[in-house]
């Protein structure tokens, strides 16, 4: 049974997993799955667990407790034949500094017994790359492209991506979002890890968040949301409003005739409350997941 609760098996299934390398680095009795058809965030900071977690789904390294499955086989006894089964980006990708972008690219196509390019020629002009000088003379932003093209070339039906926007600029950002999006109305299961809390807001039906190794929090991209916070900020035309109004919302903080205060759940209450005065200008935005995963980070609860 998975956790949530179902009998049907999870496409990617991390089981009391333990990798401990020492000094508190690795990972500790990690548990989570990934459904099919499901995009998952895989989010924490540097150091946590993130990549030694990725490496073994894909069979680097052998969990010293616990098992990690893809599609019900083992990922380092079965290795190859869950490999023919996952796009997978590394999060530090190793290539070969003097073959070219191109060169690269077929290189892998061979190795991955690959017949049709189309999908290659789809994803070059997609991602805006010539990949024809060499490698060595890439910026990261070049190099991470040539990744994801290795990485969604094959049209597996599972795709593992660490830090898949490393190095892109925000214009290319937006279109791996969009090329995510799109693999996933095709059905695809994705494992995602990122520092890139809008890509994961944009992508993620969940997200598991990881710290010193240890899961800290599994939750519904939903369950975020309707966890977050909103900041207000209110410009009263008189100042003795904005005092009134400081009043009955004790945790707000004024400056002359501004208010500042973060407020949960529904908008209507503070509404409500405002319309008795006169307001020159109201500003609401979301808490960014960002600042939701902080006081994971820092340890509180």
């Amino acid at each position: 049974m998975n956790e949530r609760g179902e009998d049907s098996m999870s496409v990617i299934e991390v089981n009391h997993v333990t990798k401990d390398y020492g000094n508190q680095k690795g990972v500790f009795d990690v548990s989570f799955t990934v459904e099919e058809g499901e995009v998952l965030g895989f989010l924490g900071p540097n150091g946590s667990g993130k990549t030694t977690t990725i490496r073994q789904l894909m069979g680097f390294t052998k969990p010293d407790e616990g098992k990690v499955l893809i599609k019900g086989m083992d990922c380092f006894k079965d290795s190859q034949r869950v490999q023919n089964e996952v796009g997978y980006l590394s999060g530090e990708i190793a290539f070969m500094d003097e073959m070219t972008g191109i060169e690269f690219i077929n290189f892998i196509a061979k190795m991955k017994k690959m017949t049709d390019f189309t999908k290659i020629d789809e994803l070059m002009k997609y991602l805006e790359i010539d990949p024809s000088c060499k490698i060595r003379r890439m910026s990261k932003g070049m190099k991470q492209k040539i990744g994801l093209i290795v990485a969604f070339m094959q049209d597996t039906p599972i795709l593992i991506l660490d830090e898949p926007t490393s190095g892109l600029d925000p214009l290319m950002q937006n279109k791996f979002v969009e090329l995510i999006q799109k693999e996933k109305a095709a059905g695809k299961t994705i494992l995602m890890s990122s520092h890139m809390f809008e890509e994961v807001e944009n992508t993620c039906d969940r997200v598991v968040l990881i710290k010193d190794g240890r899961i800290v929090t599994t939750q519904s991209m939903e369950e975020l949301k309707h966890n977050r916070f909103k900041h207000y900020e209110i410009c009263f035309y008189k100042e003795e409003d904005a005092c009134l109004f400081e009043k009955k919302y004790p945790k707000s903080q004024r400056k002359h005739n501004i208010i500042s205060l973060m407020m949960k759940g529904h908008t209507n209450q503070i509404i409500q409350d405002l319309s008795q005065f006169d307001i020159e200008d109201i500003n609401v935005k979301p808490q960014s997941l960002e600042e939701l995963f902080l006081h994971f980070y820092g340890g509180e609860q």
